[in-house]
């Protein structure tokens, strides 16, 4: 895992809004987990971007507490397991304890990455802060993988959900890497979004599952399904965003493509703002895009700050 200086634990600059919640923006450009390399260019692609600027001209209050050290996807593969598992692993590590002091600050993170494990991170973070939590999964799959049955693909970026969740077959070093192990079950999740394939083939997850279609249909109403099923007497939630959950054609900026099948920039935007907009809302990731993708002039990036700015500010 190669590294810089950019992941130190910096003093937090807060720019002040008109809204009453406090944002917590945190950069873990990694791709330790991924395909190949170009997620760990994201957080700088969108900070360039203008998102910081974006979301307090919209009137958001945000403390900026900087980037964790830079991890590029290597070649480390193992017989039976998924590649580089020590990369990704130290990833999370790493990245736990700095979502950890976002939550203590009384904010809600916004973690901006970087590769789907960091779903991992963000909930154990919560569930470490507050207790039992739930996760809606807005993503074009379900990363229910698991590495005895995926030999051909051993790539964890697809087996994040499977470690949560503790599924048979998962790695140790992730599936036991927070508070306690499971860190969630099947019932406290939802799958929101998705258009690829079903990936639970042996019927182990009974989660809710909101497909790309039912959401399209009705994205504040599916939205308010989805945080009822996750939270099922708990009081906070959580939401990881994965960008290829969107029609690679109309934003091309994910790292794995979903062609004409994914979801509208504005259904994600509705959803999104609905998911934010209910009180037990704690935290969310949001990664996948992939800087090399999208247009040369950076449009596609800046495409996505966009979004996000509609997203995050309350209507």
């Amino acid at each position: 895992m190669s590294t810089d200086t950019s992941g130190s634990d910096p003093t937090p600059t807060t720019t002040t809004g008109s809204t009453g919640r406090r944002w917590g923006l945190l950069g873990a450009p990694t791709s330790a987990a991924a395909h190949g390399p170009g997620l760990e260019k994201a957080p700088a692609a969108l900070r360039d971007a203008g998102l910081v600027e974006a979301l307090t001209d919209a009137g958001l209050t945000v403390s900026d507490h900087g980037d964790r050290p830079a991890a590029r996807w290597r070649s480390a593969p193992a017989p039976g397991r998924p590649n580089d598992v020590e990369g990704a692993v130290a990833v999370l590590r790493d990245a736990v304890p700095a979502i950890e002091a976002v939550l203590a600050a009384g904010e809600l993170p916004l973690v901006v990455g970087g590769d789907c494990t960091l779903a991992v991170a963000l909930v154990d973070a919560a569930v470490r802060t507050f207790g039992d939590v739930g996760l809606v999964y807005v993503d074009g799959g379900q990363d229910l993988m698991v590495p005895s049955e995926h030999l051909d693909e051993p790539i964890l970026d697809g087996m994040g959900v499977a470690h949560l969740l503790d599924l048979p077959g998962t790695v140790d070093e992730l599936a036991g890497l927070g508070v306690r192990r499971p860190v969630l079950t099947a019932e406290h999740v939802c799958f929101y979004g998705y258009a690829d394939e079903e990936e639970d083939t042996h019927g182990r997850v009974p989660s809710l599952r909101l497909p790309a279609d039912v959401v399209a249909a009705d994205p504040a109403g599916s939205a308010g399904q989805a945080v009822r099923a996750v939270l099922r007497g708990r009081e906070r939630f959580v939401v990881h965003v994965d960008v290829d959950v969107l029609d690679f054609f109309l934003l091309p900026a994910a790292d794995v493509p979903s062609f004409g099948r994914g979801l509208t920039p504005a259904t994600l935007v509705a959803a999104l703002a609905a998911l934010v907009a209910e009180p037990g809302f704690a935290g969310m990731t949001f990664v996948e895009h992939n800087p090399d993708h999208g247009a040369a002039d950076g449009s596609t990036t800046r495409a996505l700050v966009d979004l996000l700015r509609q997203a995050l500010v309350p209507r």
